[in-house]
């Protein structure tokens, strides 16, 4: 721990990280509540959330080629710079005075969508790569704790900024945390690793991960029922905004501060999973966060603002402990010049599944029906608990000559 905390590498990282990560997470909870605020606005970033959703579901195996291909410090850079650029040119339609629409915001959201997108996986191969296999529960807990110390910053100033600045000056103060982004990526010293040509390798059509995984159902399985908590966030982007305004009749303020306290939960599951994974190892730690999800997100409908709030805290916790511990199992188990792709199938399926949740949640809220998509969404988390025990309980290994595959380049 005390090496990987003095690796200047780490340290670029996470200031690289807190800097985007602040700017775009406040643009990420000011944009769905203007549009949610708009007229029909319910309905406009339901089907904005659905479009980008398929979006990213085409472009992620692409991705993951990409993030296995190419020097991952050089897709960052770029995706960082290409975010700088587009949110200049929408800060300016306010500085020179026009007004912003409703698809002013469409796109800008669609920027942040695209740029979670490409960031996420490309920083997480990126980890493996540089970083050493013993400090990879470490690592993942920093990263968390990194990640939802800055939600938490950008929930507070998001409950304040919504109320006193324009969008445009929200918009810049993005651009200003991008910038500062670029400037720590490129003092990373990286050089990406060569690929090992004598052990066996697969052309490299972007099917490698779907074959790796198939000759490992059991594991295949657990992964796929552990992204469920993560998946339920996502559909919950869409409907906690929309239920806290037409069912609790909340302000943008109180879901300023919901993002604030769900970075509180996170922060703590990041502290302490890597705690708990050393001592009853990632696949429980990954089980428990999420039947600890299932439970919080299953009283949501029964609470007032203040158990609302609480509940919010345990879905976090939820959320974020099957996370970090399945991002260490991934990163233990997984070799590096295929993670991309690996990474990119179950991002894929993923998406997939939040399409047809949202396609089908957009349509029950346009009719009124809040209260049943949460009810369905639990019933949802309920049958991936059971069937992640299911699979942990039929049991897998990941054979030392499975580890045997690289990809020719």
């Amino acid at each position: 721990m005390k090496n990987l905390y003095n690796d200047s590498r780490f340290r670029l990282i996470i200031f690289a990280n807190i800097a985007s990560s602040i700017g775009s997470g406040i643009t990420m909870i000011a944009i769905p509540w203007m549009l949610v605020s708009s007229d029909n606005g319910n309905a406009v970033f339901g089907y904005v959330t659905i479009s980008m959703t398929i979006i990213s579901f085409i472009i992620t195996p692409f991705v993951g080629n990409l993030v296995d291909k190419m020097s991952r410090k050089k897709l960052l850079i770029m995706s960082e710079i290409i975010c700088f650029v587009l949110l200049i040119c929408f800060s300016m339609i306010g500085f020179i005075g026009l007004s912003y629409e409703v698809w002013h915001y469409m796109f800008i959201y669609m920027i942040g969508s695209l740029y979670y997108t490409i960031f996420y996986p490309t920083m997480f191969a990126l980890n493996q790569e540089i970083f050493n296999k013993n400090q990879y529960k470490t690592l993942n807990g920093t990263m968390e704790v990194q990640g939802q110390l800055s939600s938490v910053i950008a929930g507070a100033l998001a409950s304040i900024l919504l109320s006193r600045w324009d969008l445009q000056y929200i918009l810049l103060l993005d651009v200003l945390t991008y910038a500062a982004a670029i400037y720590f990526f490129l003092k990373i010293p990286y050089t990406k690793n060569a690929v090992d040509h004598s052990k066996k390798a697969l052309k490299s059509n972007g099917t490698e991960g779907l074959s790796y995984m198939l000759k490992r159902p059991a594991m295949f399985l657990f992964l796929f029922f552990s992204i469920m908590p993560f998946i339920g966030v996502m559909i919950s982007n869409y409907l906690f905004p929309v239920y806290l305004a037409d069912v609790l009749k909340a302000s943008g303020s109180l879901y300023g501060i919901q993002g604030m306290i769900y970075g509180v939960g996170a922060v703590v599951a990041g502290i302490l999973v890597p705690i708990i994974a050393r001592k009853i190892g990632n696949e429980k730690t990954i089980i428990y966060g999420v039947i600890t999800y299932t439970v919080a997100i299953s009283f949501i409908l029964i609470a007032n603002i203040p158990v609302y709030l609480s509940l919010v805290f345990f879905i976090a916790i939820g959320n974020s402990s099957s996370r970090v511990a399945r991002n260490s199992f991934l990163m233990d188990q997984v070799p590096n010049e295929i993670i991309g792709r690996v990474d990119s199938l179950f991002r894929s399926i993923g998406l997939l599944v939040r399409v047809v949740l949202l396609a089908i949640f957009t349509g029950m809220v346009s009719s009124g029906l809040i209260i049943y998509c949460f009810v369905v969404l639990s019933g949802i988390l309920a049958i991936a608990s059971v069937c992640i025990i299911y699979s942990w309980k039929k049991g897998f290994e990941l054979k030392a000559k499975d580890c045997d595959i690289v990809v020719s380049n």
